[in-house]
């Protein structure tokens, strides 16, 4: 297995996004959203926004060019009072879960971020004691207004 980074250094081909698109809206399952959210994510990722500078990262575990998880990182531009990155997308193939894929992501996505990371996540989400493991804490309770 391969522990790749996909970032402006080393931009991902349109097909790769698209596959990683994919990935990521049939393995979130419960936890996912529609696959033109995620793909504004990526183009977050990648700085493809047309009026905003933006920036982040995606780690991608593969076998055999074989997809088998995939997290996204942005960049949120902040410090301190945000974390400078927020964890927006992670997912493992269904298959595959439970074999240590994820803890691996989640190992170099803190390797490679500059600065704290922020992530959310259900409550009854079993990847939860991972993130905790890996010394995530619970700083606050997220409340949202959407418009």
């Amino acid at each position: 297995m391969h522990i790749l980074k996909w970032d402006l250094e080393n931009l991902p081909s349109e097909e790769k996004k698209q596959e990683i698109v994919d990935f990521l809206y049939h393995n979130l399952e419960e936890y996912g959203d529609e696959k033109k959210d995620i793909y504004n994510c990526v183009q977050y990722t990648f700085n493809e926004l047309n009026d905003k500078i933006t920036s982040g990262f995606i780690i991608t575990a593969e076998d055999n060019q074989k997809l088998l998880g995939v997290c996204i990182v942005n960049e949120t531009g902040m410090e301190g009072y945000i974390p400078e990155n927020i964890l927006v997308y992670i997912a493992t193939h269904s298959a595959t879960r439970g074999k240590g894929i994820g803890k691996q992501i989640m190992q170099k996505v803190i390797e490679e971020a500059n600065g704290s990371i922020a992530l959310h996540v259900e409550a009854h989400n079993p990847a939860k004691k991972l993130y905790e493991k890996l010394g995530f804490t619970n700083k606050y309770l997220e409340m949202r207004y959407n418009k």
